[in-house]
């Protein structure tokens, strides 16, 4: 891909890129899971956090980039850059040890910048809207307005949308507006009313010079801005919750707004999925055999798809969830999780495949006493060094060459070869090839859940001793620390 090139040698005033991806919303259930949520998923060849990456590349250089995230997403974030941006490593990374909303993730972006030479412009992306790559262009237009003002980009409405937050327009100037107010999401009627009355959709995007933020932010959220004021003492669990629009933009008179000519779309449902995806000459998406079927949204994998006299209706399969309804029913998706979510459900969580900084494992199967996994080590990677005390594992290498750690044995194990793995024995896989490491894991035992782990040595900062299965705390991940 083309990048800007927006160094400070070459550039006194850059354009610093902030992308807000910490988000794990539920109406894209089954495909969206706690651990791995809706900016991951594939949007033709990119995921939408992909896609978000690319426009802040072509804005800003890789070590000009920070990504908020949270302690589950933030080897996704790393894995997901890398697989793009061969100079992923410059990319800051901040993980957030609980979610508090958009504005305390912005302000700590900004106070890593406080002491950056120059006057560098902020811009703020949310990570799971899509969006055309013409609004890079729009951006650095809307560099003039931020002067004085934290400028926001509006989204002209084409319909009553009662999911979004409203942007009421006041004195024109340059190619923008002075911002009169801004309106919580309404009722239909409210709406119908903001429609008629030239009101714009906020679109989640912020533009700012860093000095207009703090002021704004000293005048606004004193406590907040104290919080981030002292190197080494942040409480990020004391933080208050509080998104930009209620904590700032509601109350500062110095916010201007410039209306977006790009495609916009906040991809939050099924049907705004089905609105941007290619469809047949039956309007039709994801299927290739339909009779006298239209408007159908199918996502399947690999399954082969027949459709017979059905219209208006999403399906979606996965290895364990299936989801069908009618298409204007997709808002209903998260009241169904939250019903899960109060059974204990663990399908909320995760899929049958899962992610891990190593690579990822996929649940093939799991019985009385036993479950059986595909395991696909990068290369290059390992897992940590560990032990379980209730269950055994058995290894069958299928493709790539696996480096074994069996206590003080060191096994080199070939497609067609296996290990056994006793429990209590401290053992280590690892990928030093230049292939995927793809092994089918057997476990055997009273107890087979994923807490059972005692690590010794991990090379990805998570915490070591008994029971430690999640990821730990980092604060940053980037070559300049």
């Amino acid at each position: 891909m083309d990048h800007a090139d927006n160094s400070q040698g070459k550039n006194k005033n850059p354009i610093i890129s902030v992308i807000l991806a910490g988000g794990v919303g539920t109406r894209l259930w089954p495909l969206s899971r706690t651990y791995y949520p809706k900016q991951f998923l594939t949007l033709s060849d990119r995921s939408l956090f992909q896609k978000t990456y690319a426009r802040a590349r072509a804005l800003s250089n890789p070590a000009d980039i920070y990504v908020v995230t949270n302690v589950l997403h933030q080897f996704l974030v790393r894995t997901q850059i890398k697989e793009i941006d061969e100079q992923y490593e410059q990319v800051h990374t901040l993980s957030e040890p609980v979610g508090k909303n958009t504005l305390p993730a912005i302000t700590w972006a900004a106070s890593k910048l406080k002491n950056r030479s120059g006057d560098p412009r902020v811009i703020v992306f949310s990570s799971d809207h899509y969006l055309e790559d013409t609004v890079t262009e729009e951006i650095q237009k809307a560099t003039a307005l931020c002067a004085e003002d934290i400028v926001v980009f509006g989204i002209p409405p084409t319909f009553p949308h009662t999911g979004y937050g409203y942007i009421a327009p006041g004195e024109v100037f340059a190619h923008g507006f002075r911002v009169a107010a801004f309106k919580e999401k309404p009722d239909f009627e409210t709406a119908t009313k903001y429609l008629n009355e030239g009101y714009f959709w906020n679109s989640g995007m912020f533009l700012f010079r860093l000095p207009v933020f703090f002021s704004e932010l000293k005048q606004y959220q004193p406590e907040l801005l104290a919080a981030f004021s002292e190197p080494g003492c942040l409480d990020y669990l004391s933080l208050s919750s509080v998104s930009i629009d209620r904590g700032l933009l509601e109350h500062s008179a110095n916010i201007a707004m410039v209306p977006l000519t790009s495609t916009w779309r906040d991809l939050g449902t099924f049907k705004s999925w089905y609105e941007i995806a290619e469809k047949d000459a039956n309007q039709n998406v994801g299927v290739d055999i339909t009779r006298n079927a239209r408007r159908n949204f199918v996502e399947s994998g690999d399954k082969e798809v027949v459709l017979i006299d059905v219209n208006d209706t999403i399906v979606v399969d996965t290895d364990d969830a299936l989801l069908i309804c009618n298409m204007d029913s997709s808002e209903q998706i998260g009241d169904i999780v939250k019903q899960l979510a109060a059974r204990k459900d663990p399908r909320v969580d995760i899929h049958s495949k899962v992610y891990r900084p190593w690579g990822s494992y996929h649940l093939l199967e799991k019985g009385n006493r036993y479950l059986m996994k595909k395991i696909t080590v990068d290369p290059g990677n390992k897992l940590s060094l560990q032990r379980h005390h209730h269950r055994s594992e058995h290894w069958i290498v299928v493709t790539g060459m696996a480096d074994v750690i069996l206590d003080d044995a060191h096994l080199m194990l070939r497609p067609g070869e296996s290990t056994f793995v006793p429990a209590g024995v401290r053992h280590r896989l690892e990928n030093s090839g230049k292939i995927p490491l793809v092994v089918i894991e057997v476990q055997i035992g009273e107890y087979l859940e994923e807490d059972d782990i005692e690590r010794y040595e991990d090379d990805f900062g998570r915490e070591c001793g008994p029971n430690n299965i999640m990821i730990g705390v980092e604060e940053e991940i980037s070559n300049n620390n």
